[in-house]
């Protein structure tokens, strides 16, 4: 199922300025996910909590989130996609102007499961607006420029937070990101008129054959599937690099913490940089399996000597790159994966519910890292996020090949 073009491709400060209002929503997305834990010292001494009520404050957030995606994702298909976008940034501005007024440590965990709610229109309605309101040629352009907001975001929050908490309280902090929120809302409200009407109404129009509003079954089909779990394995990648590269690179050869922290950073720059390499390719050619493919099997493989061999700081730091460059490059490809196997009228639903497997990454991944540290295993640490990767090979294969067995299907009949 090939997404057919929905209208003529826009002239391209149309579509810039869809990627531009697109790009900055995920990005406040990624900041308002990170918001928390860099002013978790701050928020423990003036309510007298533990580390462990902050972490039961942060599993709401996420739970919240993955239950709620997908449903969200039927709202975006059923509506207006801007709506609800903008309805979710100022959900989650509203939200944090909550918490930076809790009186007490209870409401300041109300607030932040609201924000819970408000992450779960990010990913359907972005991919959907991605999707409908870009021209063809640019779509990989744009899903690498959505993923590069929202690394940015990642990498410059957590620093930011501690600044503004250090300058203005950990509650000026907070409001500061607020209004970040709702200037970008207003930025989508004022500017945003190529994002504006109702997705399954822009579907009909272009004579697409659509799935109605609520039909879940397209969710069920082997494609679908099978890139909820690649995206969780993509997750699982990420939750080894990111938090257990440091501890485990320490443990394994005796690293500095300084070395350790320079090579995972190095590893996560390229990776964020090379996302944008990878829309251009995503862009010039229609082998998107096999970009996923190259850049799955590098990114693992230049992981596997680490663990076995002391290499040294310059040729760590080399591999450490090589791996972050290739699982940034494929990225894009992997959306426009996801986009192949969806029917128009369906990119919310379908986009909501895969990058669920982000989430259900972030679950099972840590836990199972965290027992290798425990028992004394840091060399597991980085051959399992190898394996992350490289398992992800046979579930792209097997995804492109039902999409072309369907292909043939329909031709034939």
């Amino acid at each position: 199922m090939t997404p057919t073009a929905l209208e003529a491709s826009a002239p391209r400060s149309t579509d810039f300025r869809v990627i531009g209002l697109v790009g900055a929503a995920h990005f406040v997305s990624h900041v308002f996910i990170l918001v928390l834990p860099p002013v978790f010292p701050f928020v423990r001494a003036e309510f007298g909590v533990s580390y462990t009520e902050l972490g039961f404050v942060v599993a709401t957030f996420n739970i919240i989130s993955a239950l709620l995606q997908t449903p969200a994702g039927f709202l975006v298909d059923r509506s207006s996609a801007r709506t609800v976008l903008v309805g979710g940034l100022l959900l989650g501005a509203a939200s944090l102007a909550a918490a930076a007024a809790a009186p007490v440590f209870l409401l300041l965990g109300l607030a932040f499961a609201f924000l819970g709610l408000a992450n779960t229109v990010y990913h359907p309605a972005n991919y959907s607006l991605l999707s409908n309101r870009v021209s063809p040629g640019r779509v990989g352009q744009a899903f690498s420029i959505h993923i590069f907001a929202g690394f940015i975001g990642t990498a410059i929050t957590p620093a930011t937070m501690v600044m503004l908490a250090t300058a203005l309280g950990w509650r000026g902090a907070f409001a500061v990101a607020a209004l970040l929120g709702v200037a970008v809302a207003s930025a989508i409200l004022a500017f945003g008129a190529p994002l504006a009407g109702r997705e399954a109404a822009r579907a009909k129009a272009s004579g697409a054959d659509i799935p109605s509003a609520g039909d879940w079954r397209i969710l069920a089909t082997a494609p679908v599937l099978l890139n909820l779990v690649l995206f969780m394995l993509i997750a699982s990648f990420a939750v080894g690099m990111q938090n257990y590269g440091i501890v485990a690179l320490e443990a394994l050869w005796g690293a500095s913490l300084t070395l350790s922290t320079t090579a995972i950073t190095v590893h996560l720059m390229f990776s964020a940089f090379a996302v944008l390499a990878g829309g251009w390719l995503a862009s010039r050619t229609d082998r998107h399996d096999m970009v996923a493919l190259i850049g799955l099997l590098v990114a693992g493989i230049a992981l596997l000597p680490i663990a076995f061999v002391d290499l040294g700081a310059t040729l760590l730091i080399a591999l450490m790159a090589v791996s972050g460059f290739f699982n940034g490059v494929m990225q894009p490809s992997r959306d426009m994966i996801v986009r192949a196997v969806t029917p128009p009228g369906a990119f919310g639903r379908v986009f909501g519910f895969v990058t669920t497997g982000f989430n259900l990454g972030g679950v099972l991944a840590p836990p199972a890292f965290g027992y290798m540290m425990d028992a004394g295993s840091p060399a597991s640490v980085i051959v399992g996020t190898a394996i992350c990767s490289l398992a992800a090979i046979p579930v792209v294969l097997i995804s492109v090949a039902r999409r072309r067995q369907s292909g043939r299907a329909v031709t034939e009949s």
